[in-house]
């Protein structure tokens, strides 16, 4: 073992800070316009009020619930397909233990929070493609 003491990367260290959300109450259609518009494959749900708690919409949600569906994505509400509650990170979880919750809860990217507040997004990917952990 070496004498050395890695340094533990916690999750605010990889997480992206700049996120883009919506309303539940926008359509498929607007959701949709907003992440190519942004380059994204998610989009994080706004909280109706204080007490209320994230949601967010990722490319599956639209595959099932408009596409299979069969539905229009103008008539379909954001708040009927998105995924309420999210599980979210602490900014100052070590990054394993992250990416180990994402794993085993089957997602791939999960809001950060610091003190309560949202400060970012970490995703499976961008632990291994957008840092240099390898």
């Amino acid at each position: 073992m070496s004498s050395e003491t890695q340094a533990i990367i916690r999750a605010r260290d990889v997480m992206e800070k700049g996120i883009i959300s919506i309303d539940g109450m926008a359509t498929a259609r607007e959701a949709a316009a907003k992440m190519r518009a942004n380059k994204v494959s998610s989009l994080l749900v706004e909280k109706r009020h204080a007490d209320d708690v994230w949601g967010i919409l990722v490319i599956q949600d639209f595959i099932k619930g408009v596409m299979i569906a069969g539905r229009t994505p103008a008539e379909v509400n954001v708040y009927e397909i998105m995924t309420k509650p999210v599980i979210t990170v602490p900014a100052d979880m070590d990054i394993r233990y992250a990416a180990r919750l994402l794993y085993r809860a089957g997602i791939r990217r999960a809001p950060v929070l610091e003190d309560g507040e949202l400060v970012g997004m970490i995703s499976l990917s961008s632990l291994i493609l957008d840092n240099e952990l390898f």
